[in-house]
């Protein structure tokens, strides 16, 4: 079998994402900020460019890999489910917490790039990148936006929580696991979910219970700025 003909094989994207994500893995074990997405993402793209092998050449593989991510996903419903008598008995201060975090997340979105001059695409493309890459791809989509632009400020929020959230709330005085939890999944979505459920069970738990929350109250939050743009 030539390179070629081996390159344009599925197994190709399979391979190189498995030891990329093996190296990073290695990377995580001497420096544990260092999110393992950030170092595989970057190792991808790095190693493309330098061979110069199209990303659709990779993408075949990518896709076969993406399919699992459904049932991944449901896997964090396990630490969710031992924990539902806690999430049950502060259900309303959780719910009060991701609705407020969830509108801070697109009005600090929206004043950043109203400061810095952006046009009204970046910030409606902007707004909803705090929660899952689905939900805020769908919302940019019906804006009128950038999905693409959202797509990659979402994966970016996402490393962004999952590497300084915790040490963010630390210098604010945030110590409970719960807060903690709330927090990250609402503002980092599933790629912080993935990082501190590897800390605490408990933190994971509420982080995910956060994010699906997250991604309701975003998408209701939208709803009037749709109407208005389109009156």
């Amino acid at each position: 079998m030539s390179l070629q003909t081996w390159l344009n094989q599925p197994l190709f994207g399979i391979a190189l994402s498995v030891i990329a994500y093996a190296c990073a893995q290695l990377i995580y074990q001497r420096w544990r900020w260092l999110h393992p997405l950030f170092v595989c993402s970057g190792f991808i793209i790095i190693l493309l460019l330098l061979l110069h092998i199209p990303y659709g050449v990779y993408k075949a593989g990518g896709d076969v890999l993406t399919l699992m991510l459904g049932p991944a996903t449901v896997a964090l419903g396990v630490p969710l489910y031992k924990n539902a008598g806690l999430i049950k008995k502060h259900m309303t201060g959780i719910l009060i917490s991701v609705t407020i975090g969830s509108l801070t997340g697109i009005v600090s979105a929206a004043l950043l790039v109203g400061l810095l001059g952006g046009s009204r695409d970046i910030m409606l493309s902007m707004m909803p990148k705090s929660v899952s890459s689905p939900i805020a791809i769908e919302i940019s989509r019906h804006l009128g936006a950038l999905p693409e632009l959202t797509s990659v400020l979402t994966v970016l929020t996402g490393l962004f929580g999952s590497m300084f959230g915790k040490q963010i709330l630390r210098w604010l005085g945030v110590k409970d696991g719960i807060s903690i939890g709330i927090a990250i999944g609402t503002a980092a979505h599933g790629i912080g979910t993935a990082k501190i459920v590897k800390d605490s069970e408990l933190q994971g738990s509420l982080s995910g219970f956060a994010m699906g929350v997250a991604g309701i109250v975003t998408s209701l939050l939208f709803v009037p700025v749709y109407w208005w743009l389109h009156l």
